[in-house]
């Protein structure tokens, strides 16, 4: 399987080459089932086009498109610097690439979005990103859950979004798991339109 070529279209909306091709790392480094695998193992938490097989990609795309439109729209975009916004689409595009855990589990592992950074960290000497950057991504990445942060015990677990990056990719990440807001793909998981 390319990974990448699963992201082609989501990887021209980053501007930055370094950073497209630090994507690439992340990406090519994910474990198998994230390309196959529904997005949510329940089905109770994403539209129908994030169900069955390859569903949790469609969700990713459907964040990530998600994003690029909002962050197109001048009166949101201009608020973040080009860096920013590739940073951000390259946080949704990775943001629940170990959903089910490094090794594939039945269900949705509570703290994906921190074992994700885990990973990002332990891949940073493959990466030509600052450690800023990485910093940046992993705030993004471990807060996209957003109130949705305590354990099953009602431990808080993961971060808040506390600023507007990170606000930003939870909000895209919402939305892209709501059940009124329908997108349409191809037979190859790309959106259509």
């Amino acid at each position: 399987m390319n990974k990448i070529e699963k992201f082609s279209n989501e990887l021209d909306y980053i501007k930055n080459k370094k950073l497209r091709e630090d994507c690439c790392v992340l990406i090519e480094e994910l474990p198998d089932y994230f390309f196959s695998v529904p997005a949510s193992s329940t089905g109770k938490y994403h539209p129908k086009y994030a169900l069955g097989e390859g569903g949790l990609l469609r969700h990713t795309k459907a964040a990530v498109r998600i994003a690029f439109e909002l962050l197109s729209n001048p009166l949101i975009g201009d608020k973040y610097n080009d860096e920013e916004k590739d940073l951000m689409l390259i946080g949704l595009m990775i943001h629940d690439g170990l959903k089910s855990g490094k090794v594939q589990s039945k269900y949705t592992k509570f703290d994906h979005p921190l074992l994700m950074c885990n990973y990002i960290r332990e891949n940073e000497s493959k990466l030509s990103m600052s450690k800023d950057n990485i910093d940046f991504l992993c705030s993004v990445i471990s807060s996209h859950m957003g109130i949705w942060n305590k354990d099953f015990d009602g431990n808080e677990v993961l971060p808040i979004p506390k600023n507007k990056y990170q606000n930003f990719v939870h909000m895209c990440d919402y939305l892209a798991s709501r059940k009124s807001i329908i997108l349409e793909f191809d037979n190859d998981n790309n959106i259509i339109g």
